[in-house]
């Protein structure tokens, strides 16, 4: 029986660890395409010239967390941005969510211009600044992005895929900026991280 139990563990860390480098080979791959794409259609020579690369934390798993969704639909309202433009937003909700037994909650925006388009039916923007802001990711905040149906009750965020705002990289670019109440006390050491330049 003791031998069984023995195979049985194994055979399950066996499984949990080719799933992880699956996970972190796909991730991998992803960071690539987006990095090549992204230097090349979104920067300009120039730009490309003080961000020659994108840097990224090492993949992380603990940092993918299940959250706890709670509905809250609030007004339309314009969203604050680096340039002078308005886009309407609504706040549908908030997340709460553990970080090393550190309680967070970041709020869940939709934007209206998107809302209507089919290929946008279950995404949403969670905007968001945490302990490394502005000393190893960019001081304006970060940007998740979040898939929900109607009636969820709990969401898969996976901070390895949260990423910078293109004006990170560009000030030819109008970016969302991140309202205070999305501010969450713990260091998110995933996803991209920055390299400042003078």
């Amino acid at each position: 029986m003791k031998s069984l139990l023995i195979i049985l563990i194994s055979l399950f860390c066996a499984g949990s660890s080719f799933a992880q480098n699956n996970y972190t080979d796909s991730l991998s791959k992803e960071r690539t395409k987006h990095e090549s794409e992204f230097l090349s259609k979104v920067l300009n020579e120039e730009e490309r010239k003080i961000h020659p690369e994108i840097c990224f934390f090492p993949i992380n798993t603990s940092f993918i967390i299940e959250a706890d969704f709670v509905k809250e639909v609030g007004p339309a309202f314009v969203m604050p941005m680096s340039t002078e433009r308005t886009v309407y937003y609504r706040k549908m909700g908030y997340l709460s969510f553990k970080v090393n037994d550190t309680l967070c909650k970041l709020n869940v925006y939709q934007n209206l211009d998107l809302a209507g388009k089919k290929e946008y039916k279950n995404y949403y923007f969670v905007p968001f600044k945490d302990a490394t802001t502005g000393i190893s990711t960019y001081g304006a905040g970060k940007y998740l992005d979040c898939y929900l149906s109607k009636k969820a009750k709990k969401v898969k965020l996976d901070f390895n895929t949260s990423y910078h705002p293109y004006c990170a990289y560009s000030d030819r670019y109008s970016c969302p900026i991140v309202p205070k109440e999305n501010t969450i006390p713990v260091a998110i050491t995933a996803g991209e991280c920055y390299v400042p330049h003078d």
